[in-house]
C-alpha cells in the first residue's frame, strides 16, 4: 500500500514517477527494517537533482529529509557532524556565525548533506578544492543486512569510495562528518568581467585560477557568428576585513514562482530577450564589489520554485565535461550544433575543473572544461538533439553528469563509466534506483515525455 506521503520528484520534473511507499525516518536509531522491506529501496532527500537518480519508480524511498541534528562542532579545527538530512544551508546558518564555510557548494544550499556525498557535489572552487567528498572524514552506513559500518578512508574504505559519488546506493548515510573551511567574514571579493568570445573566455579563466578560489561563468551561447558566445565572468576570494562580519544581514526568500508557466513561455525568443537583457545590465567590462556569500553563490535561491518555470513538463538539466586537451574544438562543435538546432537554454554555465582527484568511484568531476545548461521538455524533438550533443560529447573523451541526467542510453553510461562494474559490486542488493535500472539494464521509464 502506498504511502500517503508526497511523492519524490526530481528537481527538473521529469520523470515523474511513483513509489509504492515512502518511509519517513525521524531518528536514527530507528531506521525501519530494510531486510524485511521485499521492493528495491532508494534514500531520499530534499530532490535537488535534476533526474532520476533520486527516483524510484515502483519501489520504496526512504525519506531522510527529517533527520536534521547536528551532533558535533570543533570549531576550533572546523570539523562538523550531523545528521544526513541536515541541509548545506543548515550548516551554513550554524558555521557562518563561528567563522566558518562549506569547503564545497553547488549552486543551491537546499541540497541534503548525504545527497551532496552521494553526488559528490561541486562547485565554483572545484580548481582549487575538489568535490564535497574530498573533504569528508568519515560518515556511517547502514545496509539492508542490518549492518552499521563506520566509513572512512581508513576504515571500510571501498565503500567509502563506493558511497561518494554513488549515488544513493550503497546504503543509508545516517550521519556525516567533513571540515569546514575558516572565513574572516561572510562577504566575498568579487569581480564580474564582460566577455565577447569563447577565446576570451578561455584567457580569463587561465588568468584567473591561480590568484582566485571560486571562477565560473554564465554564458549567452545563441549569438551566432566566429565568437559563439558571450557572457559574464565571475571569480572571487573570501574578504579579510573582520569588520565586515558585524554588518552581515541574512535575507529571506524575497521572490517566489506561485505558478507553473506556460510551456510556451521558454523559447529561442525569450531566452534571447533575457540573455540580451541579463547581458548589458552590466554597463561596465569589469565591476569589483564586496557582495554577500548569498548573491555569489547562490543567485537562483533566491526565487524559490524556480523550477516551474519550465512548466509542468519540466526540463532536461545537461551537463558534460570534455578533456583539456579536446576542450577548444568540443565546445566549438557543442556550441555550434546548439546554434543550429535554436535549443536555447536559460541557465547556461561554463566552468574549468581543475585536477584535485575526488576519492568517489563514480564522481563525474575531472580535469577539463564543463558546460551545464537546461532545455525545456519538447518531447522526441528535445532528446533527439540531446543524443547528438551526446555524439560530439562521447567523440572528444567526455561524460555527462549522472546528478543531472534523465535520458543517457545505457551504451552512453557505460562508455563514460568504465568503473561501474567495480562499483556495482559495493551496491546494496536491496537498493536500487531508476536511473541505475536504466543506464546498466537498458530499461526506459514509463512516463511519457508530456506530463
Amino acid at each position: 500500500m502506498a504511502s500517503k506521503n508526497k511523492q519524490p520528484q526530481s528537481w527538473g520534473r521529469y520523470p515523474s514517477v511513483k513509489n509504492n511507499q515512502i518511509l519517513p525516518v525521524y531518528w536514527r536509531n530507528e531506521l525501519p527494517d530494510l531486510a524485511s522491506i521485499d521492493q528495491s529501496i532508494l534514500p531520499y532527500g530534499y530532490g535537488r537533482s535534476y533526474g532520476d537518480s533520486c527516483l524510484n519508480e515502483d519501489g520504496v524511498s526512504v525519506d531522510i529529509s527529517h533527520l536534521k541534528n547536528f551532533i558535533s562542532f570543533d570549531t576550533e579545527r572546523g570539523i562538523i557532524r550531523c545528521e544526513a538530512g541536515v541541509s548545506l544551508a543548515d550548516v551554513l546558518e550554524v558555521a557562518v556565525p563561528r567563522g566558518w564555510f562549506l569547503p564545497v557548494t553547488p549552486g543551491t544550499k537546499f541540497v541534503s548533506v548525504g545527497g551532496a556525498i552521494a553526488n559528490d557535489v561541486h562547485g565554483k572552487n572545484h580548481h582549487a578544492a575538489g568535490t564535497f567528498g574530498c573533504h569528508v572524514l568519515r560518515f556511517e552506513l547502514v545496509r539492508s543486512s542490518g549492518e552499521h559500518l563506520i566509513c572512512s578512508p581508513e576504515q571500510h574504505s571501498e565503500l567509502f569510495r563506493a558511497t561518494i559519488g554513488g549515488l544513493g546506493l550503497t546504503g543509508v548515510i545516517l550521519w556525516a562528518e567533513f571540515r569546514l573551511h575558516k572565513i574572516v567574514n561572510p562577504f566575498i571579493d568579487m569581480e564580474s568581467i564582460r566577455f565577447d568570445s569563447l577565446d576570451e573566455f578561455f584567457e580569463l579563466s587561465a588568468a584567473s585560477d591561480k590568484d582566485y578560489d571560486y571562477t565560473v561563468s554564465w554564458v549567452d551561447l545563441l549569438i551566432g557568428g566566429q565568437k559563439l558566445c558571450r557572457g559574464k565572468f565571475s571569480r572571487g576570494n573570501h574578504n579579510q576585513d573582520p569588520d565586515l562580519a558585524k554588518k552581515y544581514k541574512p535575507k529571506t526568500l524575497p521572490l517566489m514562482v506561485p505558478i507553473d508557466f506556460p510551456s510556451f513561455a521558454l523559447n529561442t525568443f525569450t531566452v534571447k530577450a533575457f540573455n540580451e537583457a541579463y547581458y548589458h545590465v552590466q554597463l561596465e567590462k569589469e565591476v569589483k564589489k564586496v557582495v554577500p556569500y548569498d548573491p555569489f553563490f547562490y543567485p537562483l535561491d533566491a526565487i524559490h520554485n524556480w523550477n516551474r518555470i519550465y512548466g509542468k513538463r519540466g526540463f532536461f538539466q545537461y551537463q558534460f565535461v570534455v578533456p583539456f586537451e579536446n576542450g577548444r574544438d568540443a565546445m566549438h562543435k557543442c556550441i555550434h550544433h546548439i546554434q543550429q538546432a535554436g535549443e536555447g537554454s536559460f541557465l547556461t554555465v561554463l566552468k574549468q575543473f581543475g585536477h584535485i582527484k575526488s576519492p568517489g568511484m563514480l564522481s563525474f568531476p575531472r580535469p577539463g572544461i564543463t558546460l551545464a545548461l537546461d532545455f525545456s521538455n519538447h518531447g522526441e524533438r528535445t532528446r533527439t538533439f540531446m543524443n547528438e550533443l551526446d555524439t560530439i560529447v562521447e567523440d572528444n573523451g567526455g561524460v555527462l553528469y549522472p546528478a543531472k541526467d534523465a535520458r543517457m542510453s545505457a551504451e552512453s553510461f557505460k562508455k563514460y563509466y568504465p568503473q561501474w562494474q567495480e562499483f556495482e559490486k559495493y551496491i546494496d542488493p536491496k537498493f536500487s534506483s531508476s536511473f541505475w535500472r536504466r543506464v546498466t539494464q537498458g530499461t526506459d521509464r514509463k512516463t511519457p515525455l508530456y506530463i
